[in-house]
């Protein structure tokens, strides 16, 4: 038996959001729209969605197509360097949580929507070893790796590493939808940035994950 926790990032592990939205508004005016900027809020309620879709919803003053593109992947390229260099607000209790879960038996990863780079950005800031089966996260995926969605890699990253149970943790509707397209069972970090349409378990807080999981899971 091979038991993973997989996980979401924002509004799950941790809030970049506002050094997103820094990052994001550089480029941005760079571009020579000095009278636009990316708040917080903006970036916020567009966690979880694919790269290509927050572009539409921030960039409608924008031609849709190479020059949106060329925008967001200019976006997507300094927010990444930015991260590695000042990251973003790490939710309390993570990393030990973490350790506490290995220790339990389970292996730890995560599956997003981001771009590529985006997941080491985070691991490399806060200098969480990933990458091998000793190391605290174990396995990475994302929507800028290979352009599938979540539940896609949700089960790739699941069939990659073995598992022969899995649950995911994460914050939005979303995530719990693709979690369920995936054939997994969820956890709602209900202190992130959304809520879920039906009765799952619920965490309050990342340390409460010691109790969570094996009621889920086993």
């Amino acid at each position: 038996m091979k038991k993973g926790v997989i996980f979401d990032m924002d509004g799950t592990v941790w809030d970049s959001s506002e050094n997103v939205a820094k990052s994001w508004t550089v480029k941005v005016q760079e571009a020579g729209f000095t009278d636009k900027t990316v708040t917080r809020e903006d970036i916020q309620r567009n966690m979880g969605k694919p790269m290509d879709k927050i572009a539409d919803d921030l960039f409608t003053y924008t031609e849709k197509g190479p020059e949106r593109d060329a925008l967001r992947y200019a976006c997507e390229e300094y927010e990444n360097e930015y991260l590695r260099e000042n990251g973003g607000i790490l939710y309390e209790g993570v990393v030990e949580t973490w350790g506490k879960l290995k220790e339990m038996g389970y292996h730890i990863y995560i599956v997003s929507n981001c771009q590529a780079g985006y997941i080491e950005a985070f691991l490399g800031y806060f200098g969480i070893a990933y990458g091998t089966p000793d190391d605290l996260v174990e396995d990475i995926e994302c929507y800028g790796n290979n352009f599938l969605q979540k539940d896609e890699n949700i089960k790739l990253l699941a069939e990659r590493n073995g598992l022969t149970e899995a649950c995911y943790v994460g914050d939005i509707q979303s995530d719990y939808d693709a979690t369920a397209k995936a054939g997994f069972l969820f956890i709602h970090a209900k202190y992130g940035f959304g809520t879920i349409n039906t009765e799952v378990p619920v965490i309050n807080s990342f340390d409460e994950l010691i109790k969570v999981v094996p009621e889920v899971i086993g």
